[in-house]
């Protein structure tokens, strides 16, 4: 019959195996925690997280652009368009590629208008017809003709400024966004408009 220390010594072996066992489960089964909850909100919703340039502010000058174009009936036709480049004279980091893809997303939807490629796209496209024609692959009365492209009769160029004063307890940052849609032709400004928005914080 066991002694009382064989009992003490056997319970505490049952105890060390039953702890490394729990290590090893552990190991092989990390637990996850999820420290914060996310939910989904309203993308038009008034976003006022800080005064930098934000998601607003990006609606609000699409709109007010998109719908100057579009009240002015220089559209008749549906003429070709290409966008520019859009200049960020500000001193923060703004994606101005996301505003023209909005303007353009817009005036496409609207039937309106057509855009060609722009001129960070026009490579790829270049790209597209070489590989049709040069490479062999396709029967020829299927490829995409080279110099059949459509020319734009208007280009769009966008500029971004701001001007940013602050005290020790306020901050006031103020943007100006100006579009300029150009007759490529004639090289004249066919329309312009501009866009400004003031956003204060207290610190």
């Amino acid at each position: 019959m066991p002694t009382t220390a064989m009992r003490r010594t056997l319970a505490l072996s049952l105890a060390a195996a039953a702890l490394l066992l729990n290590a090893c489960t552990n190991l092989s089964s990390p637990v996850v925690r999820f420290d914060r909850q996310v939910n989904y909100g309203d993308s038009k919703a008034v976003e006022l997280v800080t005064n930098e340039f934000g998601s607003t502010d990006l609606q609000m000058i699409a709109e007010k652009m998109t719908g100057s174009l579009l009240e002015t009936g220089i559209f008749q036709g549906r003429p070709t368009v290409t966008i520019s480049t859009v200049k960020n004279k500000t001193s923060e980091y703004i994606d101005t590629t996301n505003v023209m893809n909005s303007i353009q997303t817009t005036l496409v939807k609207s039937g309106k208008v057509r855009f060609t490629r722009s001129i960070n796209e026009m490579q790829q496209g270049v790209d597209e017809l070489q590989r049709q024609n040069q490479s062999g692959l396709y029967k020829q009365n299927s490829t995409a003709k080279v110099g059949q492209m459509t020319a734009a009769k208007y280009q769009l160029e966008g500029e971004l400024t701001s001007i940013v004063k602050q005290s020790s307890s306020t901050k006031d940052v103020f943007y100006k966004f100006t579009l300029k849609l150009f007759d490529v032709q004639e090289g004249t400004i066919e329309w312009q408009d501009e866009k400004e928005i003031r956003k204060t914080s207290k610190r």
